[in-house]
Formats: C-alpha cells, structure tokens, sequence
C-alpha cells in the first residue's frame, strides 16, 4: 500500500463507537484523508510511505471541537474580570466593542485566537462575532477549519444597523465561502434577549432552506429566565420551540437553567447543547446538569467561550473542568468519566456541527485531523490509561503535532502557516490602545 504520511504511536484513541484505545498503531493518510488504521508491526511491513512519523510517549486524538467561542475576543483577555454576566456585557464589552471593533481589530484577535487553539489541538472552532468574513478569511489562511457564525441582533454596531442588515451580510458569507473545504457558516443569533421573534422566524425558514446550523446562547443565566418570563410570558427556550427552533440544526449554549421538562424537549427534538463550564463558572452563571443531559440522551459538545470570560481557549482545561464539574454537581464521582469528557470535544462537536462525517473521530475515510500529545511530561507519567492522563492532567504545551486534512499545521510546537512574533506584536499594540482608553 502506498501512502503519503504514515504516523506511528504508543498509543491512538480514535474516538469510535466503541471508545477504542489502540496501542502500538499507526495511521496512514493520503490525500487529505485517513486510509488506515494498523499496528505499527503491520504497517511497517506493508506501507511504503512518503514521510514516515515516530511519536514514542505520544497519544494520536481526533482534532478538538471548539464548539462555542468568540475568536476576536482574544484581544479582551482579562479586560474586565470578575464581574456578573450583565454588568460584565452592558458595561464593559459592549461599550469596547462598540469603539474598537472593526475588521483590523477582527482579523488581529482571530489570528491571536487561532494560533492559541492550534497551540492546544484545536482543529475546528464554531464562532459567533462582527465581520464573519475577516474571521473566515484568517482562518482559511491558517489552515483551519471552522464554522463561521452568521451574527444576528437586533441593534445597529458599526457592522450592520438592523438585523435584516446582519442577515444580509451573511448571506452573502454563505454564498462567498458554498463548497470550501474549511470554511462553513452557521446563523448565529446573539441570543433570545437580543433578537425578537421576526428575526428568528426568518432565521429559521433561511437555516432550513440552506441546510444550515444554528447556534444561539440560551439559558445562560436566571436573570435571562426571569426576564423572558416578564416579557414574553414564556421561558426563553419555549420562546425559541414556539419559533420552531428546536431541532436537529439547533446549538443551545450555555443552558445552565434548565427544568427536566426541557431536557425531555432537548431529547424529542434532538437540539444539542453546548457546554461551556470554565465561563459559566467565572461569570457565576450557574451549573448546566451535563450528566442529566447525558443520561437522558442530548447530544452535548463543549467550548470554551470567548477569551473575555474563560480567559483561554484551553479544550483540554475544559474538558478537565466539564468532568470535574459534573461529578461535583450530580455528586457521583462515575459521572461524565475521562472517555465522555473526550467524546463532548471531538465527535459530540461534530455532531452538533453537522460535521460528524466529516471530523470528530480517527477512521477510515474521514479528513485527517489529528492531533499529537506528548504524554511524557513529569505530571502525566506514569501513563496507566491515556484518556484518563489526557482528560485529567494533560495541558495545551503537551500538544505537539497537528494536522488538518492531513496537512501539518503545528510541527513540534510551533505554528506552519501563521507567524506567531507577528501576531503577538499586533496583539501587545490592541492591548496598548484599549488600555489606555479604559
């Protein structure tokens, strides 16, 4: 067999149905895709390849699934710390927002953004931000996939005046990017307290049209529940299945109030949910029951929100904290286990994404993202179950190796297609300009 890459190592967890470890294997790609999975013994023997890899201490994953962020918030990293949800939105970020943001500033804190998640084995992010088409474009230029949020909201910024305008404005992001091979677009609709019902309405009838997801925050905070309770009379995700936004295209993020009626409407409606643990935590927004909506069947992806209110971009920090924190809310230490923690930042994300063909686990056939993890740090040796050192003690530096349909976009720690000192450079000056005007 002839192949264009052959990668050997220790140990591989290709995320599958089975939740398979595969020790002393190698993967074989070509042309961008996985063409086997083999023991290392076997593969030697039978595959002439191109460029042969040797990984020893390392654990082969899927790419990670950045399931919710704001990439240009990078640039707001500790800007306005410990504060609640509100007083942290109308008081601080909007108002920055409204001064600064604009497509240079967009375009310098996704660079920022995409080189901190490629760093950390973040191969597909799903965001929601102004001037999609500069995020598209950075990304696209670095090599990495993405989802690419069609905002909508029903206030002007100096990015649109009106929601028809935003939705203008991603319709065409649409038609610019139909067909590329890393770029997809969601509608992104700030969130219930944010756009009224004629714009959700004609979300809903485009995203059916285009076959398109939809990712929103949702439930995100009591205040949001008593507020929607005040002015529609409904709870905010019965607002949204009135609107007939409950579906399979659906991304609720954050559902950190949520009833056991709600997680049966989840359940019928096959809408996903996106857990995002390290900002709900520090915005004090409350605690999503994930092994509730495990148990009963939701589909739940994780991210890491934007780095305003995490303050990083961390899917391994987040898949330690979404564990943690699950057996630490349903008080059983066998909730949410290391391979569950791993499934919500790969296939669950996917999934959510419509990308589950495509991404999200190691098999035959499916793009090759792959990520390589030095497990031979002091605080991840010795290695009984590499999910577990994955999930519960490994960090971002530990990621070493990545590639994204099969071409190497971080070799041996550092960047191939974006140049970090210039990207820090840009960053170190936004961060002189909103310093000085805060």
């Amino acid at each position: 067999m002839q192949a264009e890459l052959l990668i050997h190592a220790p140990w591989i967890l290709p995320v599958d149905a089975a939740d398979s470890q595969l020790d002393d294997h190698a993967i074989a790609v070509s042309e961008g895709r996985i063409q086997a999975l083999l023991p290392s013994t076997e593969a030697r023997a039978s595959i002439e390849a191109q460029r042969v890899i040797e990984l020893p201490g390392h654990v082969l994953t899927p790419g990670l699934v950045n399931a919710h962020t704001h990439a240009a918030m990078s640039l707001m990293r500790g800007l306005a710390d410990d504060l609640p949800l509100m007083t942290w939105l109308h008081e601080h970020i909007w108002p920055a927002e409204q001064r600064w943001v604009e497509p240079g500033f967009v375009g310098d804190g996704t660079r920022l953004a995409v080189l901190e998640m490629l760093r950390g084995g973040v191969t597909c992010y799903n965001d929601m931000y102004f001037h999609p088409e500069v995020s598209a474009q950075v990304t696209a230029e670095a090599g990495m996939r993405a989802v690419i949020g069609m905002i909508v909201i029903d206030f002007p910024t100096g990015y649109a005046a009106d929601a028809d305008g935003y939705i203008a404005k991603g319709l065409a992001l649409h038609e610019r990017y139909r067909g590329h091979p890393l770029i997809r677009v969601a509608f992104a609709p700030h969130s219930p307290y944010t756009v009224s019902d004629a714009p959700l309405s004609r979300v809903r009838t485009l995203a059916d049209q285009l076959e398109i997801p939809i990712h929103i925050h949702v439930h995100e905070t009591r205040d949001e529940v008593t507020q929607s309770l005040r002015d529609h009379g409904q709870r905010p995700l019965a607002r949204l299945d009135r609107l007939g936004l409950l579906d399979p295209s659906l991304l609720a993020v954050h559902m950190t109030q949520l009833e056991d009626a709600e997680i049966e409407r989840l359940v019928a409606t096959g809408a996903h949910v996106v857990h995002c643990p390290e900002s709900n935590l520090k915005l004090a927004s409350g605690f999503c029951p994930l092994a509730k909506l495990l148990e009963a069947g939701v589909n739940v992806a994780l991210g890491t929100d934007g780095a305003a209110s995490n303050n990083d971009l961390s899917m391994l920090g987040e898949m330690r904290t979404a564990a943690l924190l699950a057996k630490g809310v349903s008080g059983s230490a066998a909730a949410v286990p290391a391979s569950a923690a791993l499934r919500m930042a790969t296939i669950n994300g996917a999934r959510a994404l419509g990308l589950d063909e495509e991404i999200g686990s190691l098999e035959v056939g499916k793009a090759a993202d792959i990520v390589a993890i030095d497990l031979g740090d002091a605080h991840t040796q010795p290695v009984y179950h590499p999910a577990s050192q994955l999930v519960y003690a490994a960090s971002s530096h530990q990621v070493r190796q990545v590639w994204i349909n099969g071409r190497q976009v971080l070799r041996d720690g550092a960047p191939t297609q974006l140049d970090a000192a210039d990207t820090f450079a840009r960053a170190r000056t936004w961060g002189e300009r909103l310093a000085a005007r805060d």
